[in-house]
């Protein structure tokens, strides 16, 4: 990674921690949950995205260095509060996926923020599959 690159990411990355702290308190804000993979504790990551069916689609700025991607990897099992109601589903990182395209189909607003936060080609696809009724 460049050194321009490396220095977009610590910035970015310090500014999501304050922003998502605030964030997470949003009765509105969509929510993904994964489970810490040194902790095990619950941890909880606005994020953009859409719902397509039984599908919870939405892109990492960061890819494979978002700390909810690495937690994923440890244990694909996670639940998303979309429209204040919580689901419970498999993640799957999906890195075939073309992001560009994806975030096309995803929400406007989250899909600039993404493409303006994002750090070269590390843009990675998730889609998680939802349970059936999935609700907690």
């Amino acid at each position: 990674m460049s050194s321009y690159a490396e220095a977009k990411y610590r910035a970015v990355t310090a500014l999501q921690r304050r922003l998502n702290a605030v964030a997470r308190r949003l009765p509105g804000q969509t929510l993904l949950e994964t489970t810490g993979r040194v902790s095990g504790l619950p941890r909880r990551t606005p994020v953009g995205g859409r719902r397509v069916g039984d599908s919870f689609w939405l892109v990492s700025e960061f890819g494979e260095r978002a700390q909810y991607i690495r937690n994923i990897r440890a244990d694909p099992r996670v639940r998303v509060r979309i429209r204040g109601r919580w689901h419970t589903g498999t993640a799957l990182p999906l890195p075939g996926d073309d992001p560009v395209a994806r975030l096309r189909r995803l929400p406007r607003f989250n899909s600039l923020a993404v493409r303006a936060m994002g750090v070269g080609t590390g843009l990675l696809t998730v889609r998680v599959d939802l349970d059936g009724d999935g609700s907690r």
